[in-house]
């Protein structure tokens, strides 16, 4: 089985104390109800830059302990799928190097080449063959799921754990993806 991770919210936290809202309201926009991600502007992407040290990215240590776990059977194949854009490419080099996630994962993608995250997870998930997949982003996996339907998408959040469409599904803890 092959079974992909975005990266941010599911191993490495956003930065204390500013708000999940606010986050992400700066990266997306609706337009005539389509999905949209902004490219920040050269101002933003410095702050962006800056908010991406891995001081301000706390690791989600109960989920990286999971996936190493995970990882150590070798009966599947674990990939990284992240739609960070290429402005990012250093900081998400010093994350990976510091967390070891090229010892965890088979192979892990980044969006360097700055599409919509939503164009590029769809890509690499057809491209990869993922069984499996897990995100923070609702209106990501929504899109993606439509166009995958073979896959089964996870969404990783706080609050409940519940089937939301066919593939689709919610869940607080990474374990719940494996029932």
């Amino acid at each position: 089985m092959n079974i992909g991770f975005d990266l941010d919210k599911i191993f490495i936290d956003y930065p204390p104390f500013i708000p999940d809202a606010l986050i992400n309201r700066l990266y997306k926009q609706q337009s005539n109800g389509l999905l949209l991600y902004r490219m920040p502007s050269k101002a933003e992407i410095i702050i962006r830059i800056l908010s991406h040290h891995p001081f301000f990215r706390p690791p989600i240590i109960e989920n990286i302990q999971f996936v190493e776990a995970l990882a150590e059977d070798k009966k599947h194949r674990y990939y990284l799928i992240s739609s960070r854009f290429s402005f990012l490419k250093d900081r998400t080099k010093q994350i990976v190097k510091k967390y070891n996630f090229d010892k965890i994962f088979s192979a892990m993608f980044f969006n360097f080449e700055d599409q919509q995250p939503h164009v590029f997870k769809d890509r690499i998930i057809k491209k990869m063959k993922i069984d499996r997949y897990v995100d923070d982003d609702l209106p990501l996996l929504e899109y993606i799921s439509e166009n995958n339907p073979n896959t089964k998408f996870f969404w990783l959040n706080k609050w409940q754990t519940k089937s939301l469409k066919k593939n689709l599904f919610a869940i607080r803890y990474l374990s719940e993806m494996l029932k």
